[in-house]
């Protein structure tokens, strides 16, 4: 039986499972606060990134992993492993899959990079779902297959904390922005097929969640949810309330909350909340 290295990138926040796991890799995002480059999870923390990022007077960037950091790990997994199974946020969002493709091309071991088409736990539930596929003993090509398939059903519905970080990030005009501050308008933005797009404007923060409830209600009425992600920032508590909600709608379905990874809450906003799922 063939050995599979697993490698994602620093969006995906690692559980308990994954983080545990031998097979499995992150691969960090690159975090610029002013002149100071960083590793996200490596040499920042996202308890550091929030700490910085309230002190910062100069918004933070992120950038993808080179070619080269790619490279670098391939060939240090070649020395054990047979394949690779390289998943990552969407590429509509990052260049993070053309890296790895790039890179791909460049080592001797056989590398096959996976569009999520997500980001945060999603992505790591995708993982997750391979590595299962792998260990009741389905061959590489059906693990793609598998994977592929999912990138395509996944929801995820993200009422954004900050409309001025999203605006610096180059998701929202100006003109949005302004509109949105001066009119109390809460944007809910949806990612769907790996792109962002807003699925509603809402005037409050309370009516925003209650919509993203309702789009949840839609999709368990037309689907099958084995899972349900709610996805937040520093906001701990508005999170577990969520969660509690949820259970309390939905008392068959696993609900659990995960952090926002640094580099989605660069843009996003440090009191971003959703909630996301797959449609099965």
């Amino acid at each position: 039986m063939e050995k599979i290295a697993w490698v994602t990138d620093s969006t995906a926040y690692l559980d308990e499972m994954l983080s545990n796991h031998p097979d499995v890799y992150s691969i960090p995002m690159v975090v610029y606060f002013e002149e100071e480059e960083f590793l996200d999870g490596v040499t920042l923390s996202l308890e550091d990134f929030y700490t910085k990022l309230e002190a910062s007077n100069t918004p933070p960037k992120t950038s993808q992993p080179s070619v080269g950091a790619f490279v670098e790990l391939y060939n240090k997994l070649a020395e054990s492993y047979d394949r690779i199974i390289s998943v990552h946020l969407s590429s509509h969002l990052s260049g993070t899959v053309s890296s790895s493709t790039q890179a791909g091309e460049l080592v001797d071991i056989p590398v096959h990079t996976i569009d999520s088409k997500v980001i945060s736990f999603p992505l790591s539930a995708m993982v997750k779902r391979g590595i299962e596929a792998q260990e009741a003993g389905k061959s590489y090509e059906n693990i793609i297959e598998i994977l592929n398939d999912l990138s395509t059903k996944c929801d995820i519905y993200v009422l954004i904390g900050s409309l001025e970080q999203l605006h610096r990030s180059g998701r929202m005009s100006g003109v949005q922005k302004l509109l949105g501050s001066l009119l109390q308008i809460k944007p809910i933005i949806q990612i769907k097929d790996g792109t962002l797009d807003v699925a509603e404007k809402v005037r409050t923060h309370k009516k925003a969640l209650l919509k993203i409830v309702d789009f949840l209600e839609v999709a368990q009425a037309n689907s099958t949810i084995k899972e349900l992600f709610v996805l937040h920032g520093t906001n701990v508590e508005e999170a577990d309330a969520l969660v509690d909600n949820l259970r309390g709608k939905y008392p068959d379905i696993p609900i659990n909350r995960f952090p926002l990874s640094t580099a989605i809450a660069v843009h996003a906003g440090v009191n971003t909340i959703g909630i996301s799922w797959y449609n099965e």
